[in-house]
C-alpha cells in the first residue's frame, strides 16, 4: 500500500512535466559565415517579442532555444554581420540553420568580444578575455608578426617576464600554471625563438579565449589560467591562397572546400629565414650558425549529415638553435585532434574527442675530442573526452562529461658519442593516468541574476614500473619497486566553481566568482624566464598536487551607448603545495631530482582596471594592474614570505588605433611595468684570493622598470572580391629604451675592490615592414 502512495506523486509530477513541456517547443541549428562556411562562435539569437529571451551559439556554432508555443520574430546576429529576422509559428520543434553575411558598411573595430554590445554587463563571465586575429591586425608588434599572446599581455592581469623570455604570467601564476589548448590538445611550450614569437600562427586561428578567473567546468589541470585556442575550419565555398612576407619570416595558407557546403580544409605554414642571410656572410663564425623556426597547421572537417560532423586537426612546430657546431638546441610541439559532433535532438549536443600531444627538446654539446653528448627530454599524452550540452530552456543549460588522459614523461636521456668513454644515462620514465567527470549549470533565475556553477572531479594515479624514492631532508631514505601498471600514488580532488552577475541595469553590473583548481604536472625552472629546457615532473609520492583557490569581485560599466566599457576587478588567490628549488639545484639528468625541491604556499592578489573604446575611427584601451605575488617555502628566506620571480607591482598598457580613411590606419602601444623580483648579491668576500658573492634574501631586489613605445601604420593597397593586399609598417621600441635583459656583477678592472653591475639589453628600436596578400 505504501508503494502505491509513493507512486502517486511521482506519476503526478511526470504528468505535470509532460503537460508543461507540450506547451513549449525548441528551435535549434548551426550559424555559419555565408562567405566561408565557418561556424560562428558566440552568434546571438534573440526574440523581438521577448526582450529578455535569447541565447548564443557554442564553440561549434550550435544553438538551442526553447520557447512557449506561439508566433515570434527571431533575430540571428553577429557583430560586423548583417542580421537575419525570421517570423516563425512555433507549434513544433524546428531546425533553423542560417548563414550570415558580412556587413560592408560596418566600421573595422578592435574588439575584445564578438558577442552583443553589452554582453560584458549581462553575462556572468568575469576575468575573461576573448580575441580574434582579424581584430588585432593593426596593433604594432616585433618584426611585424601578428601575435595573439603578445596582444593578451596588453590586457590587465597578464604579463611577460622580459624580452627574449618565453612565458605568460596570469594573476601571479607562473608560466607552467597556464593550461594552453590548441583544438583541445595541450601545448606545453607556446613560444618560438626564446619567446619572441608564439606558436600560434594568426592565419590558422579562429578564436582565442583566456580565463583568468573561473573557467567553465570542462577545463582543468592548471591553477592559474586556461587559454583555449581554436583553429579555423577552412572555407567550404571557394579556394583561397594567402600569406605574408616580412623582414625575418614568411607564411602562407591555402583553404577550400572538400565538398562544397559539406566539408573544407585549411593548411598554413610559417618559417623564419634569418639563418639564410647568415649563410651569405663570408665570416664562417656566422654562416655556420642556425637560428630559425617553422610551424605547420592543418585542419579538415566534413558534415556527414545534418546531425553529424567530424573534424581532424593537427599542429607541428620546431625551433633550431646552433652555434658554430659547438652548441645545439632544438625543441618542438606536435598535436593532433579527432572530433565528432553529434546532435542527438533539438536539446542535446555532444562532442567526442581523441587527442594527442607531445613536446620534446634536445640539447647537444660538441666538445673537442670524443666527448660530444646530447640530452633529450619528452612529455606527451593521449586524451579521450566525452562532452555533452543539454539546453533545458532559454534560462537554463547543462554541461557534463567524462575524460581520461594517459601521460608519459621522459625526464632526460643523456647520450655520448660512440668513441666516448662515458656510458649513456637513461633516467626512468614516469607514467601517470588522470580521469574524472564534470558538471556545470548556466542558470538565469531572473532578469537581474545570471549564475554559472559547477564541479569537477579529478583522480590522479602515478603508475609503475620503476623504482620510487622517498626523501628525508633531500636525502633518499628508502626505495620502493613497482611493477608495470601498479599504482604508486593516487590523489583525488574536488574542484567547485561559481560565477554570479547581478545586473543593476543594461549599463551596470556587479560580478563575483570563486574557483578551486588542482594541478598534477609541474615545471621546474632555474631562472625567471621560461626556457625550452625547463623540466616537467608529475605529482608523486613526494610531490603533492598544486591547489589554487581564487575569489574575485568586479564592477562593470558601459557608457555612451556601449561605445565605452569600463571594468574593475579585485582578486585574491591562495596556492598550496608550491614548488621552489634549493640553492644550486641541479635539474638536468638528475635521477634524484625530487630531492632538490622545497615546498610551501603562495598567494597573489591585485586590482585590475580597464577602459576601452570599441567603435569609431579612434579605438583602443587603457589597462592598469596593481598586484602582489609571494611565496612562503620551508627552507628559503628563513621561512618568511618573499616575492615570487614573476611579481610586478605596477603594469600599464595603452593601445590606440586611428582609422584615417579606407586606405590608412595608424596605431601605437605603450607599456610600463615594475621590474621583476630577482636575487642579487648583498656583499662579497674573498677565499684563497678569489671573490665570492654573498646572498641574503631570495628575490629581495628588482630589475629596472620596463617601458616601451611601439608605432605602426597599415596601408590597405587593394581590396576586391578576388584579391586584397596590404603593407604593415611598424617600429618596435620607438624611443630606443635599453631595457635590461639581465644584470651581472663583475670586478672593476681598474679597481678590484669595487664591483660593477653590467646590464645586457637586446633591442633598441627595430623597424619592420610586412606585405600581406590574399586571393
Amino acid at each position: 500500500m505504501k508503494r502505491k502512495v509513493l507512486l502517486i506523486p511521482i506519476v503526478l509530477c511526470l504528468f505535470l512535466v509532460k503537460t508543461y513541456s507540450q506547451e513549449k517547443y525548441t528551435i535549434s541549428g548551426i550559424i555559419s559565415d555565408a562567405e566561408t562556411g565557418e561556424t560562428m562562435i558566440g552568434a546571438t539569437i534573440s526574440v523581438k517579442e521577448l526582450s529578455a529571451t535569447g541565447t548564443i551559439t557554442n564553440a561549434y556554432g550550435y544553438y538551442s532555444l526553447t520557447l512557449p508555443k506561439g508566433e515570434y520574430t527571431v533575430i540571428f546576429s553577429y557583430i560586423g554581420y548583417e542580421s537575419i529576422e525570421n517570423k516563425i509559428n512555433l507549434n513544433e520543434d524546428k531546425r533553423l540553420d542560417y548563414k550570415l553575411s558580412q556587413d560592408s558598411k560596418s566600421l573595422e573595430e578592435v574588439v575584445i568580444t564578438a558577442k552583443k554590445k553589452n554582453d560584458n554587463i549581462t553575462s556572468e563571465e568575469i576575468g575573461m578575455e576573448n580575441l580574434k586575429p582579424q581584430e588585432i591586425k593593426k596593433i604594432p608588434v616585433l618584426f611585424g608578426e601578428q601575435d595573439v599572446i603578445k596582444t593578451l599581455t596588453l590586457t590587465p592581469g597578464v604579463k611577460t617576464s622580459a624580452e627574449g623570455s618565453g612565458g605568460m604570467f596570469v594573476r601571479g601564476g607562473n608560466n607552467s600554471q597556464n593550461l594552453v589548448l590548441l583544438d583541445e590538445a595541450t601545448v606545453y611550450n607556446s613560444n618560438h625563438l626564446m619567446g619572441f614569437f608564439s606558436t600560434f600562427n594568426s592565419d590558422a586561428i579562429k578564436d582565442l579565449t583566456l580565463y583568468k578567473g573561473t573557467a567553465p567546468s570542462p577545463y582543468g589541470g592548471r591553477i592559474s589560467s586556461v587559454m583555449d585556442v581554436k583553429m579555423n575550419e577552412g572555407n567550404n565555398q571557394k579556394y583561397h591562397f594567402g600569406g605574408s612576407v616580412g623582414l625575418i619570416s614568411a607564411k602562407a595558407n591555402i583553404e577550400g572546400p572538400i565538398v562544397k557546403d559539406k566539408g573544407s580544409f585549411l593548411i598554413t605554414g610559417r618559417r623564419t629565414y634569418a639563418d639564410m642571410f647568415l649563410k651569405l656572410s663570408s665570416d664562417e663564425s656566422l654562416n655556420n650558425n642556425r637560428l630559425y623556426f617553422y610551424d605547420f597547421n592543418a585542419k579538415a572537417n566534413y558534415k556527414i549529415n545534418q546531425n553529424n560532423r567530424i573534424f581532424l586537426s593537427g599542429y607541428m612546430g620546431r625551433d633550431y638553435f646552433n652555434i658554430q657546431d659547438m652548441f645545439g638546441l632544438d625543441w618542438g610541439n606536435t598535436t593532433g585532434t579527432l572530433r565528432w559532433n553529434h546532435i542527438w535532438n533539438s536539446k542535446l549536443f555532444s562532442n567526442t574527442s581523441l587527442i594527442y600531444s607531445d613536446y620534446d627538446y634536445k640539447v647537444s654539446i660538441m666538445n673537442e675530442g670524443d666527448d660530444d653528448f646530447s640530452l633529450t627530454s619528452v612529455i606527451g599524452n593521449i586524451n579521450l573526452k566525452q562532452d555533452f550540452q543539454y539546453f533545458i530552456s532559454d534560462k537554463s543549460s547543462l554541461a557534463f562529461g567524462l575524460y581520461g588522459r594517459y601521460n608519459t614523461i621522459t625526464p632526460g636521456q643523456v647520450e655520448f658519442s660512440e668513441d666516448s668513454e662515458f656510458k649513456p644515462i637513461e633516467l626512468q620514465e614516469k607514467y601517470t593516468f588522470e580521469t574524472g567527470a564534470y558538471f556545470g549549470h548556466d542558470w538565469k533565475p531572473s532578469d537581474k541574476w545570471n549564475i554559472s556553477y559547477g564541479v569537477r572531479l579529478n583522480a590522479f594515479y602515478l603508475l609503475g614500473p620503476g623504482d620510487f624514492y622517498n626523501y628525508t631532508d633531500g636525502i633518499v631514505s628508502d626505495t620502493s619497486t613497482f611493477k608495470s601498471g601498479e599504482i604508486v600514488q593516487s590523489y583525488y580532488n574536488i574542484e567547485p566553481r561559481l560565477n554570479m552577475a547581478y545586473v543593476l541595469n543594461q549599463a551596470n553590473s556587479f560580478k563575483f566568482s570563486f574557483t578551486r583548481n588542482t594541478q598534477n604536472l609541474h615545471l621546474l625552472q632555474n631562472s625567471n624566464s621560461s626556457t625550452p629546457t625547463d623540466i616537467w615532473i608529475s605529482s608523486s609520492n613526494n610531490v603533492k598536487p598544486e591547489i589554487g583557490d581564487q575569489i574575485s569581485l568586479g564592477y562593470f560599466r558601459n557608457f555612451n551607448d556601449n561605445k565605452y566599457q569600463f571594468s574593475s576587478e579585485i582578486y585574491y588567490k591562495w596556492m598550496q603545495n608550491q614548488i621552489d628549488l634549493k640553492n644550486g639545484a641541479e635539474l638536468q639528468a638528475n635521477e634524484f631530482l625530487e630531492g632538490e625541491l622545497l615546498f610551501g604556499d603562495g598567494r597573489a592578489y591585485g586590482l585590475e582596471l580597464m577602459l576601452r573604446k570599441k567603435t569609431g575611427r579612434l579605438s583602443g584601451w587603457l589597462s592598469y594592474t596593481l598586484s602582489r605575488t609571494e611565496k612562503n617555502i620551508d627552507g628559503i628566506n628563513e621561512n618568511n614570505w618573499y616575492p615570487a620571480k614573476q611579481d610586478a607591482t605596477h603594469d600599464i598598457s595603452v593601445v590606440g588605433i586611428y582609422d584615417l580613411n579606407d586606405k590608412w590606419s595608424l596605431s601605437a602601444t605603450w607599456v610600463y611595468n615594475t621590474g621583476n623580483a630577482v636575487t642579487f648579491p648583498s656583499g662579497k668576500y674573498g677565499i684563497d684570493g678569489k671573490v665570492q658573492f654573498y646572498y641574503t634574501e631570495r628575490n629581495g631586489y628588482r630589475m629596472p622598470a620596463y617601458h616601451r613605445l611601439d608605432l605602426g601604420a597599415t596601408w590597405n593597397i587593394k581590396k576586391t572580391d578576388k584579391f586584397e593586399s596590404s603593407l604593415n609598417f611598424s617600429i618596435y621600441n620607438a624611443y630606443g629604451r635599453k631595457n635590461a635583459y639581465s644584470i651581472d656583477f663583475e670586478e672593476d678592472k681598474n679597481d678590484p675592490t669595487r664591483t660593477v653591475a653590467v646590464k645586457t639589453y637586446l633591442f633598441t628600436y627595430i623597424p619592420s615592414i610586412t606585405y600581406n596578400f590574399k586571393f
